[in-house]
């Protein structure tokens, strides 16, 4: 068992730090907002601290999960960011869906300090991040992965090097690229669906049993077909991550034309007031233009 400190307790990061402490590893937490880390150690036990840095000192792993980029250097580095607390030795584990760029810059920055860095972003959702299944995309150094992998076990399904520095990154990127192909898709259907006088449910459960079979199918068409959408990740950070890619997609030659238009068609439900929407409210716009 290890001494981790943690930083960020949103949606996901409050049941992962969960999920550890209870598989029986020492977690010191940090929150932006001290109230809500005193509450997750009301739940799980533990302790909380003051700054990322106090939250580091000490600790064997220091795993972040906050919302952007400048989120990450703001708990990373600075006076009392987590890299001043770190031993020499230890490891900073990132599970922020942020830029590969950030990535190799706080890579370079702990190489330089002694330290381990992985970039790790996770797919799965707040349900899996609840249930303990997360699946995680990793980058770094191969003798760090292996050391962190056990510990990531605690909250994961699968875990994964997927190669250097920003790797985790890119394979997250190359994840939401695909869901907002596959989201837009459904949406488009069980439009179809409807104006061609179709019972929407019916058609799911045919098609379901077939190619067209994903996990945004099952678990968002009935949702969807009912125009309700509290149910997982919000288009503003959707948004937020296809920046990511589009911008990535322009350093490295990759055409990301379907990528692209979805992102203005979430920036059409932005207009509707369904910034915090899931992302399967790219029905609603469709619905809106009958």
């Amino acid at each position: 068992m290890a001494n981790i400190g943690f930083l960020g307790l949103g949606v996901m990061g409050y049941p992962m730090a969960g999920h550890l402490q209870r598989k029986g590893h020492a977690v010191t937490v940090y929150n932006r907002t001290a109230a809500r880390a005193q509450k997750w150690v009301a739940e799980f036990g533990g302790a909380d601290a003051a700054t990322p840095r106090a939250a580091a000192e000490g600790q064997e792993f220091v795993f972040a999960c906050v919302g952007n980029d400048d989120d990450l250097r703001s708990v990373a580095l600075g006076e009392n960011g987590a890299f001043a607390g770190l031993a020499r030795g230890a490891v900073f584990v990132d599970h922020t869906t942020a830029s590969a760029a950030v990535a190799r810059e706080l890579h370079a920055i702990a190489k330089q300090n002694g330290n381990g860095f992985i970039d790790a972003p996770v797919s799965g959702g707040q349900a899996g991040a609840e249930n303990g299944a997360l699946s995680v995309m990793c980058g770094g150094d191969p003798d760090i992965y292996t050391r962190v992998e056990p510990v990531i076990s605690a909250y994961a399904k699968a875990s994964r090097l997927m190669g250097p520095s920003g790797s985790g990154q890119l394979t997250k990127m190359v994840n939401q690229i695909c869901i907002a192909g596959l989201v837009e898709g459904l949406a488009e259907g069980l439009h179809f669906a409807k104006r061609a006088g179709l019972d929407a449910a019916a058609v799911i459960e045919v098609i379901s049993k077939g190619a067209a079979q994903s996990w945004q199918m099952e678990n968002r068409s009935k949702t969807m077909i009912e125009g309700k959408f509290d149910f997982g990740f919000a288009v503003d950070w959707m948004r937020k991550d296809l920046a990511i890619c589009l911008e990535e997609a322009r350093r490295n030659g990759a055409s990301l034309p379907a990528a692209a238009l979805i992102d203005q068609f979430y920036a059409e439900v932005q207009t509707m007031g369904g910034s915090r929407w899931d992302t399967s409210s790219l029905i609603a716009r469709l619905e809106r233009s009958r």
